[in-house]
Formats: structure tokens, sequence, C-alpha cells
């Protein structure tokens, strides 16, 4: 029967047993590794909620037609299965329920499940960087689609671009300060005497 109710809870993601509550499968999403330069594929853990435990409908239609039995008596018989899990639980027994994990009792009276590790069934895969210089795609910029191109036609037209021979206008204008400065003198009457000695 454990197979049969694997099988359920995998379909459906939850499985409730009577008195005791229910088995819900949680799924995790894929995990980057950036160290290790890695994606870990997506994995399962089994949660357990001891409030909810009543069994669907649908539950014993399922286990009815793979046991090939009646409704009715699949019904009876997954009902002694929970009664018998149940005493199993209360005289202190734990309860390993293959590939979903152990059920047990704890001091105070409580349920506890503690999920097994889920299987790997698929390994990470690595995950290298690629970084392409003029690869061209379309950007939305406001309600308008461009293209990387675009864009940079776009950005580039009005851009300042510093020149690197900035000392030629330096150079000219030290050379016009120097020109007004010796009109000055000759204006003045000293002339080149100005510079010399006595």
């Amino acid at each position: 029967m454990i197979d049969i109710l694997n099988g359920y809870l995998i379909q459906h993601k939850s499985i409730s047993i009577p008195g005791l509550g229910t088995i819900y499968v949680e799924r995790l999403p894929a995990m980057n590794d950036f160290t290790n330069r890695q994606i870990h594929p997506p994995s399962f853990k089994f949660r357990f909620d001891k409030y909810f435990d009543a069994p669907d409908k649908d539950f014993f239609t399922f286990l009815a037609s793979n046991r090939n039995i009646p409704e009715y008596e699949a019904i009876k018989q997954y009902n002694e299965f929970a009664y018998e899990l149940r005493n199993r639980i209360r005289h202190q027994e734990k309860f390993v329920w293959p590939d979903v994990g152990v059920l047990s009792q704890e001091m105070s009276g409580e349920i506890h499940f503690e999920s097994s590790d889920p299987a790997a069934y698929l390994a990470p895969v690595t995950a290298n960087r690629v970084i392409r210089q003029d690869a061209q795609h379309a950007l939305l910029v406001g309600d308008q689609e461009m293209t990387t191109q675009d864009m940079t036609d776009l950005l580039g037209e009005g851009t300042f671009v510093e020149k690197e021979s900035w000392w030629i206008y330096a150079l000219i204008l030290f050379a016009i300060a120097l020109s007004i400065l010796f009109f000055h003198f000759i204006r003045s009457g000293q002339g080149l005497d100005a510079f010399g000695g006595q």
C-alpha cells in the first residue's frame, strides 16, 4: 500500500492520514552556486501538518482503481491502515515511510515528522558566464522598442568627447597673454629696456 500512497503523494502533492494529519510535498527551486559556478536542480521536501487530516474523495477513487477493489473497500482498508499507524506511533514506535520520512511521537504527545533527504534525480550543471560585446537585442525604452545599436547611436550624439590636446589651447592662451604684455610695454614707452638691467 505504501507504493500506492507514495504515487498519490507525488502526483497530488499531499496525502491526508485520518487522525494524524497531512503530508505535503513542497518544491524547492533551483539554486545558483556562484562560487562553484553551478546551478543545482530543483528538489522536493516533505512537510507535515497535524491540523488537517480529512482525505479527499479523489484519494479513495485513486486507491480503489490502483488496488482493483470497490471504493467502499478502499475506504475501509485505508482507515484500518491509518488506525494501525496511529497505534504504532502512540506506543512510541517510529514509522519509517520509505522515501518520505519518519513519523514518531514526542514526549509531549505531539506527532513529530522528520522529512527524509530528497533524492537527487538531477545533477547540478555548470554555469559559465558568457559576455557578448557586440550582440544586439531589443530594449523597451518608454513605449518604444529599440535595439542596442539604436541606443548607442542615440546616447552617442549628445555626449562630450574630451580631447587629449588641451595643452594646445593652453599654449595659444599663453602666447596671446605674452603678446598683450609685449604690446603694453612698447606703448608705455619702456620698450625692451624695461627688461634689462641699469
